[in-house]
Protein backbone atom coordinates (compact mmCIF):
# COMPACT_ATOMS: atom_id res chain seq x y z
CA UNK A 1 0.00 0.00 0.00
CA UNK A 2 2.93 2.78 0.82
CA UNK A 3 4.71 0.99 -2.33
CA UNK A 4 2.01 2.32 -4.32
CA UNK A 5 1.05 5.69 -2.64
CA UNK A 6 4.52 6.21 -3.28
CA UNK A 7 4.09 5.62 -6.84
CA UNK A 8 1.18 7.92 -7.18
CA UNK A 9 3.45 10.69 -5.68
CA UNK A 10 5.68 10.39 -7.96
CA UNK A 11 3.75 9.89 -11.00
CA UNK A 12 2.62 13.30 -9.67
CA UNK A 13 5.49 14.93 -9.28
CA UNK A 14 6.73 14.27 -12.54
CA UNK A 15 3.40 15.52 -14.40
CA UNK A 16 3.83 18.63 -12.66
CA UNK A 17 7.21 19.65 -13.97
CA UNK A 18 6.36 17.80 -17.53
CA UNK A 19 3.45 20.06 -17.77
CA UNK A 20 5.24 23.26 -16.69
CA UNK A 21 7.86 22.33 -18.73
CA UNK A 22 5.84 21.38 -21.94
CA UNK A 23 3.48 24.61 -20.71
CA UNK A 24 6.36 27.18 -21.37
CA UNK A 25 8.33 25.35 -24.58
CA UNK A 26 4.88 25.20 -26.49
CA UNK A 27 4.50 28.98 -25.34
CA UNK A 28 7.58 29.76 -27.34
CA UNK A 29 8.11 27.24 -29.96
CA UNK A 30 6.10 28.26 -33.03
CA UNK A 31 5.99 29.64 -36.96
CA UNK A 32 7.48 32.69 -35.61
CA UNK A 33 10.44 32.58 -33.28
CA UNK A 34 9.97 33.94 -30.12
CA UNK A 35 12.30 33.55 -26.65
CA UNK A 36 11.71 33.90 -23.07
CA UNK A 37 12.37 37.39 -23.71
CA UNK A 38 9.75 38.33 -26.14
CA UNK A 39 7.57 36.65 -23.69
CA UNK A 40 8.39 38.53 -20.51
CA UNK A 41 8.29 41.46 -22.76
CA UNK A 42 4.82 40.52 -23.29
CA UNK A 43 3.98 40.51 -19.64
CA UNK A 44 5.65 43.69 -18.99
CA UNK A 45 4.62 46.10 -21.42
CA UNK A 46 1.64 44.22 -22.84
CA UNK A 47 2.80 44.31 -26.53
CA UNK A 48 0.19 44.20 -28.84
CA UNK A 49 2.29 41.72 -31.40
CA UNK A 50 3.40 39.83 -28.68
CA UNK A 51 -0.28 39.97 -27.20
CA UNK A 52 -1.58 38.55 -30.79
CA UNK A 53 1.51 35.76 -30.67
CA UNK A 54 1.03 34.36 -27.41
CA UNK A 55 -2.56 35.28 -25.95
CA UNK A 56 -4.50 34.40 -29.10
CA UNK A 57 -3.04 32.16 -31.11
CA UNK A 58 -0.72 29.49 -28.77
CA UNK A 59 -1.73 29.66 -25.02
CA UNK A 60 -5.20 28.25 -26.43
CA UNK A 61 -4.06 25.14 -28.86
CA UNK A 62 -1.71 24.14 -25.70
CA UNK A 63 -4.99 24.87 -23.05
CA UNK A 64 -7.36 22.90 -26.20
CA UNK A 65 -4.29 20.04 -26.79
CA UNK A 66 -4.16 19.43 -22.35
CA UNK A 67 -8.29 19.44 -22.92
CA UNK A 68 -8.58 17.45 -25.61
CA UNK A 69 -5.66 14.41 -24.02
CA UNK A 70 -7.66 14.57 -20.90
CA UNK A 71 -10.75 14.10 -22.21
CA UNK A 72 -10.01 10.98 -24.42
CA UNK A 73 -7.69 9.74 -21.43
CA UNK A 74 -10.41 9.82 -18.95
CA UNK A 75 -13.15 8.83 -21.44
CA UNK A 76 -11.07 5.66 -22.23
CA UNK A 77 -9.97 4.62 -18.14
CA UNK A 78 -13.85 5.29 -17.94
CA UNK A 79 -14.90 2.29 -20.56
CA UNK A 80 -12.01 0.18 -19.89
CA UNK A 81 -13.52 -0.03 -16.42
CA UNK A 82 -16.97 -0.24 -17.81
CA UNK A 83 -15.95 -3.10 -20.38
CA UNK A 84 -14.10 -4.46 -17.67
CA UNK A 85 -11.38 -4.88 -20.70
CA UNK A 86 -7.42 -2.69 -20.08
CA UNK A 87 -7.92 -2.84 -24.07
CA UNK A 88 -10.71 -0.88 -24.98
CA UNK A 89 -10.71 2.80 -26.13
CA UNK A 90 -13.41 5.52 -26.13
CA UNK A 91 -14.12 4.94 -29.84
CA UNK A 92 -14.93 1.27 -29.55
CA UNK A 93 -18.45 2.72 -29.12
CA UNK A 94 -18.56 4.01 -32.81
CA UNK A 95 -18.38 7.41 -31.33
CA UNK A 96 -15.19 8.41 -33.62
CA UNK A 97 -16.09 7.29 -36.53
CA UNK A 98 -19.74 8.80 -36.46
CA UNK A 99 -18.15 12.15 -35.76
CA UNK A 100 -15.78 12.06 -38.55
CA UNK A 101 -18.48 11.03 -40.97
CA UNK A 102 -20.94 14.30 -39.60
CA UNK A 103 -17.82 16.45 -40.43
CA UNK A 104 -17.40 14.81 -43.80
CA UNK A 105 -21.02 15.44 -44.34
CA UNK A 106 -20.99 19.36 -43.56
CA UNK A 107 -17.35 19.62 -45.92
CA UNK A 108 -19.92 17.53 -48.49
CA UNK A 109 -22.45 20.06 -48.33
CA UNK A 110 -20.24 22.89 -48.79
CA UNK A 111 -21.49 24.54 -45.17
CA UNK A 112 -19.38 26.87 -43.69
CA UNK A 113 -21.48 28.67 -41.40
CA UNK A 114 -20.72 29.61 -38.25
CA UNK A 115 -22.72 29.44 -35.10
CA UNK A 116 -21.94 30.62 -31.98
CA UNK A 117 -18.22 30.60 -33.17
CA UNK A 118 -18.46 27.03 -34.11
CA UNK A 119 -17.89 25.82 -37.60
CA UNK A 120 -20.67 23.67 -38.64
CA UNK A 121 -18.35 20.33 -39.15
CA UNK A 122 -17.81 20.78 -35.14
CA UNK A 123 -21.06 20.88 -34.25
CA UNK A 124 -22.29 18.26 -37.29
CA UNK A 125 -19.87 16.07 -35.51
CA UNK A 126 -20.70 16.61 -32.26
CA UNK A 127 -24.55 16.01 -33.38
CA UNK A 128 -23.59 12.48 -35.19
CA UNK A 129 -21.12 11.34 -32.88
CA UNK A 130 -23.70 11.15 -30.34
CA UNK A 131 -26.65 10.22 -32.17
CA UNK A 132 -24.64 7.27 -33.19
CA UNK A 133 -23.83 6.02 -29.35
CA UNK A 134 -27.63 7.12 -29.24
CA UNK A 135 -28.55 4.58 -31.19
CA UNK A 136 -26.10 2.28 -30.24
CA UNK A 137 -27.25 1.91 -26.84
CA UNK A 138 -31.36 1.62 -27.81
CA UNK A 139 -30.07 -1.47 -29.84
CA UNK A 140 -28.00 -3.05 -27.31
CA UNK A 141 -30.99 -3.37 -25.18
CA UNK A 142 -32.93 -6.53 -25.46
CA UNK A 143 -36.37 -6.67 -23.80
CA UNK A 144 -35.43 -3.70 -21.17
CA UNK A 145 -31.67 -5.83 -20.40
CA UNK A 146 -29.06 -4.23 -21.36
CA UNK A 147 -25.59 -6.16 -22.05
CA UNK A 148 -22.12 -4.53 -22.31
CA UNK A 149 -21.11 -7.69 -24.36
CA UNK A 150 -24.09 -6.50 -27.08
CA UNK A 151 -23.02 -2.73 -26.83
CA UNK A 152 -19.44 -3.32 -27.71
CA UNK A 153 -19.97 -5.58 -30.77
CA UNK A 154 -23.32 -2.79 -31.87
CA UNK A 155 -20.82 0.01 -31.63
CA UNK A 156 -17.97 -1.73 -33.23
CA UNK A 157 -20.72 -2.71 -36.35
CA UNK A 158 -22.34 0.70 -35.91
CA UNK A 159 -19.00 2.35 -36.37
CA UNK A 160 -17.57 0.71 -39.75
CA UNK A 161 -21.07 1.50 -41.32
CA UNK A 162 -20.37 5.39 -40.18
CA UNK A 163 -16.51 5.06 -41.71
CA UNK A 164 -17.57 3.48 -44.87
CA UNK A 165 -20.09 6.45 -45.62
CA UNK A 166 -17.44 8.43 -44.74
CA UNK A 167 -15.16 7.22 -47.48
CA UNK A 168 -18.11 7.06 -49.88
CA UNK A 169 -18.41 10.83 -49.25
CA UNK A 170 -14.40 11.51 -49.64
CA UNK A 171 -14.67 9.80 -52.93
CA UNK A 172 -17.43 11.73 -54.13
CA UNK A 173 -16.05 14.75 -53.70
CA UNK A 174 -12.06 14.27 -53.72
CA UNK A 175 -11.45 18.20 -54.02
CA UNK A 176 -12.26 18.49 -50.00
CA UNK A 177 -10.05 15.96 -49.09
CA UNK A 178 -7.37 18.16 -47.66
CA UNK A 179 -10.20 19.16 -45.37
CA UNK A 180 -11.58 16.00 -44.89
CA UNK A 181 -7.31 15.41 -43.80
CA UNK A 182 -8.76 17.25 -40.65
CA UNK A 183 -10.96 14.81 -38.86
CA UNK A 184 -9.47 11.74 -40.09
CA UNK A 185 -5.82 12.57 -38.70
CA UNK A 186 -6.75 15.08 -36.06
CA UNK A 187 -5.39 18.44 -35.73
CA UNK A 188 -5.13 21.62 -33.46
CA UNK A 189 -4.45 23.72 -36.19
CA UNK A 190 -7.71 25.64 -35.78
CA UNK A 191 -7.99 26.34 -32.03
CA UNK A 192 -9.45 29.21 -30.39
CA UNK A 193 -10.63 30.49 -27.17
CA UNK A 194 -13.87 29.49 -28.18
CA UNK A 195 -12.99 25.75 -28.69
CA UNK A 196 -11.51 26.18 -25.13
CA UNK A 197 -14.13 27.91 -23.45
CA UNK A 198 -16.64 25.07 -24.93
CA UNK A 199 -14.62 22.30 -23.76
CA UNK A 200 -13.60 23.08 -20.32
CA UNK A 201 -16.56 23.51 -18.49
CA UNK A 202 -18.29 20.17 -19.61
CA UNK A 203 -14.54 17.88 -19.15
CA UNK A 204 -14.92 19.68 -15.74
CA UNK A 205 -18.24 18.56 -15.32
CA UNK A 206 -17.66 14.49 -16.28
CA UNK A 207 -14.18 14.27 -13.90
CA UNK A 208 -16.67 15.81 -10.87
CA UNK A 209 -18.79 12.77 -11.70
CA UNK A 210 -16.57 10.47 -12.61
CA UNK A 211 -14.58 10.89 -9.42
CA UNK A 212 -18.00 10.83 -7.60
CA UNK A 213 -19.24 7.63 -8.86
CA UNK A 214 -15.31 6.47 -8.85
CA UNK A 215 -16.15 3.52 -5.90
CA UNK A 216 -18.87 2.67 -8.09
CA UNK A 217 -16.92 1.61 -11.06
CA UNK A 218 -14.47 -0.02 -8.93
CA UNK A 219 -17.89 -2.88 -8.03
CA UNK A 220 -18.83 -2.89 -11.38
CA UNK A 221 -15.57 -4.71 -12.41
CA UNK A 222 -16.06 -7.08 -9.90
CA UNK A 223 -19.33 -7.98 -11.89
CA UNK A 224 -22.76 -6.82 -12.06
CA UNK A 225 -24.39 -9.18 -9.32
CA UNK A 226 -22.03 -8.42 -6.95
CA UNK A 227 -21.73 -4.85 -7.87
CA UNK A 228 -25.95 -5.06 -7.21
CA UNK A 229 -25.31 -7.03 -3.76
CA UNK A 230 -23.36 -4.48 -2.70
CA UNK A 231 -25.51 -1.28 -2.95
CA UNK A 232 -24.36 -0.07 -6.26
CA UNK A 233 -27.11 0.87 -8.60
CA UNK A 234 -25.73 -0.96 -11.61
CA UNK A 235 -28.21 -0.13 -14.59
CA UNK A 236 -28.17 3.78 -13.40
CA UNK A 237 -24.20 3.97 -12.74
CA UNK A 238 -23.66 2.16 -16.71
CA UNK A 239 -26.24 4.79 -18.12
CA UNK A 240 -23.93 7.63 -16.26
CA UNK A 241 -20.70 6.39 -17.58
CA UNK A 242 -21.73 5.57 -20.71
CA UNK A 243 -23.13 9.21 -21.26
CA UNK A 244 -20.27 10.96 -19.35
CA UNK A 245 -17.53 8.78 -21.59
CA UNK A 246 -19.40 9.70 -24.58
CA UNK A 247 -19.63 13.45 -24.36
CA UNK A 248 -16.26 13.60 -23.63
CA UNK A 249 -14.83 11.45 -26.86
CA UNK A 250 -17.50 13.73 -29.10
CA UNK A 251 -16.47 16.74 -27.28
CA UNK A 252 -13.00 16.32 -28.00
CA UNK A 253 -13.45 15.12 -31.52
CA UNK A 254 -15.48 18.04 -32.77
CA UNK A 255 -12.78 20.03 -32.05
CA UNK A 256 -9.71 18.43 -33.08
CA UNK A 257 -10.75 15.60 -35.06
CA UNK A 258 -9.91 11.89 -35.09
CA UNK A 259 -6.66 11.57 -32.36
CA UNK A 260 -5.88 7.66 -31.99
CA UNK A 261 -4.41 5.67 -29.52
CA UNK A 262 -4.38 8.61 -26.62
CA UNK A 263 -7.22 7.14 -24.70
CA UNK A 264 -6.45 3.36 -25.20
CA UNK A 265 -2.58 3.27 -24.18
CA UNK A 266 -2.68 5.93 -21.43
CA UNK A 267 -4.94 4.85 -19.07
CA UNK A 268 -3.84 1.23 -19.55
CA UNK A 269 -0.25 2.30 -18.70
CA UNK A 270 -1.16 4.60 -15.71
CA UNK A 271 -3.12 1.34 -14.32
CA UNK A 272 0.22 -0.11 -14.73
CA UNK A 273 2.06 2.43 -12.63
CA UNK A 274 -0.60 3.46 -9.35
CA UNK A 275 -2.99 0.33 -9.59
CA UNK A 276 -6.62 -0.46 -10.97
CA UNK A 277 -8.63 1.86 -7.90
CA UNK A 278 -10.73 4.46 -10.01
CA UNK A 279 -10.60 7.02 -7.51
CA UNK A 280 -6.89 7.87 -8.57
CA UNK A 281 -6.91 6.05 -12.03
CA UNK A 282 -9.41 8.99 -12.95
CA UNK A 283 -7.56 11.96 -12.43
CA UNK A 284 -4.01 10.85 -12.98
CA UNK A 285 -5.28 9.45 -16.41
CA UNK A 286 -6.78 12.68 -17.38
CA UNK A 287 -3.48 14.58 -16.53
CA UNK A 288 -1.33 12.45 -18.25
CA UNK A 289 -3.45 12.53 -21.06
CA UNK A 290 -3.35 15.85 -21.33
CA UNK A 291 0.59 16.30 -20.65
CA UNK A 292 1.13 13.74 -23.52
CA UNK A 293 -1.41 15.31 -26.43
CA UNK A 294 0.55 18.54 -24.92
CA UNK A 295 3.73 17.46 -26.19
CA UNK A 296 2.98 15.75 -29.01
CA UNK A 297 1.22 18.85 -30.45
CA UNK A 298 4.94 20.61 -30.14
CA UNK A 299 6.22 17.37 -32.17
CA UNK A 300 3.53 17.81 -34.65
CA UNK A 301 4.29 21.87 -35.51
CA UNK A 302 8.28 21.48 -35.18
CA UNK A 303 9.26 17.99 -36.18
CA UNK A 304 8.91 18.98 -40.00
CA UNK A 305 8.92 22.82 -39.35
CA UNK A 306 7.94 24.71 -40.96
CA UNK A 307 5.07 21.97 -42.18
CA UNK A 308 3.57 21.13 -39.48
CA UNK A 309 2.26 17.50 -39.38
CA UNK A 310 -1.25 16.29 -38.00
CA UNK A 311 -1.34 15.44 -34.54
CA UNK A 312 -3.10 11.96 -35.07
CA UNK A 313 0.00 10.58 -36.71
CA UNK A 314 2.35 11.53 -33.79
CA UNK A 315 0.20 9.93 -31.73
CA UNK A 316 -0.45 6.58 -33.68
CA UNK A 317 3.75 6.65 -34.09
CA UNK A 318 3.85 6.97 -30.19
CA UNK A 319 0.92 4.77 -29.23
CA UNK A 320 0.94 1.68 -31.43
CA UNK A 321 4.26 0.53 -30.74
CA UNK A 322 3.75 1.14 -26.99
CA UNK A 323 0.17 -0.72 -27.66
CA UNK A 324 2.11 -3.76 -28.87
CA UNK A 325 4.86 -3.58 -26.29
CA UNK A 326 2.33 -3.77 -23.50
CA UNK A 327 0.19 -6.85 -25.20
CA UNK A 328 3.60 -8.27 -25.78
CA UNK A 329 4.46 -7.89 -21.72
CA UNK A 330 1.03 -8.87 -20.75
CA UNK A 331 0.77 -12.37 -23.06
Amino acid sequence: MKNMHRQRVKLLISLIILLILGFFVSLLKGPVKTNILDLWHFIAQNDATYSTIFLNLRLPRILLAFLVGASLSLSGAILQGYFQNPMAGPFVIGVSSGASFGAVLSIFLGLNIQVYGFSLQSIFAFGSGFAIVSFVYLLSQKKGVFKVETLLLTGIAAGALASSFTSFLIFLKSNSFEQAVFWLLGSLALSDWIHVNAVFPYFILCLIIAQWLAKDMNLLVLGDETAQSLGCSVFRVRKIFLVISTLLAALAVSVSGIIGFVGLVVPHWVRLLIGPDHRYLFIFSSLTGGVFLMYSDLLARTVLFPTELPIGIITAAVGAPFFIYLLSQNR
